[in-house]
C-alpha cells in the first residue's frame, strides 16, 4: 500500500472543504469569488427611462436632461433574447431593476455601437438612498445575463461583472440553471 504524500493530503482536505463551504453556505463562496464592488466616478448625470422601452435584458431608451433620445446597450453582456429560455425574464428582471430607482438611471458612457446605440454601464440611484445599484452585476449575478467576453474588458467594471458570473454560475442561478440554455 503507497503512502499519500502530505501535500494530496493537504490538497485532498481543500477540495472537501470547499466541496462541504459549496453545499453548505453560497454566501461563502460569493466572498471566495467575489471581486471588488462596482464603482462609478463621473459626472452625476442623470438619464429617464423612456416608458416601454425595455426591450430585452441588455437595452433600453432614455431622455437626457437636454430632452435627447438615447438608445442604451448595456456594456460587457449580452442577455437571452425574448424567444430564447429566460429571454422575457431577463427583460422582466431589469425592468424591476430601473423601477427601484423610480425610473432614474445614471449612465457611464463607453462607447458608440455600429447601431449608433450608446454603450453605457449603468446605475440605478436608489430612492431616499445615497446607495446604487450596478445593473450590470446583477444582471449577470442574479443569471439574466451571460459576460460578453469579446466586449467585457471595455466596461470599467470589467472584474465585478466577470465576478459576478462566476457566482451565477457556482450557484446554477438563472441561466446556468437550464444546461440547454444557450447564449444569444
Amino acid at each position: 500500500m503507497k503512502l499519500l504524500t502530505p501535500v494530496k493530503i493537504v490538497i485532498g482536505l481543500g477540495l472537501l472543504a470547499y466541496g462541504i463551504t459549496a453545499k453548505v453556505s453560497p454566501q461563502t463562496i460569493e466572498q471566495i469569488f467575489a471581486g471588488p464592488a462596482p464603482t462609478f466616478s463621473g459626472p452625476d448625470d442623470r438619464y429617464t427611462l423612456v416608458e416601454g422601452s425595455i426591450y430585452d435584458g441588455d437595452t433600453f431608451r432614455v431622455i437626457s436632461n437636454s430632452n435627447q433620445e438615447i438608445k442604451v446597450r448595456l456594456c460587457g453582456i449580452d442577455s437571452p433574447e425574448k424567444e430564447q429560455a429566460f429571454g422575457v425574464e431577463a427583460r422582466d428582471h431589469l425592468r424591476k431593476l430601473i423601477d427601484k430607482g423610480n425610473g432614474q438611471i445614471i449612465l457611464a458612457e463607453t462607447d458608440i455601437d455600429q447601431y449608433g446605440r450608446t454603450i453605457a454601464e449603468a446605475f440605478i440611484p436608489l430612492a431616499g438612498s445615497d446607495k446604487e445599484i450596478h445593473i450590470i452585476s446583477q444582471s449577470v449575478s442574479d443569471g439574466y445575463a451571460y459576460v460578453y467576453p469579446q466586449y467585457v474588458n471595455s466596461c470599467p467594471n470589467a472584474v465585478p461583472i466577470q465576478s459576478a458570473e462566476r457566482i451565477a454560475k457556482t450557484q446554477s442561478k438563472g441561466v446556468w440553471s437550464n444546461a440547454s440554455a444557450q447564449k444569444p
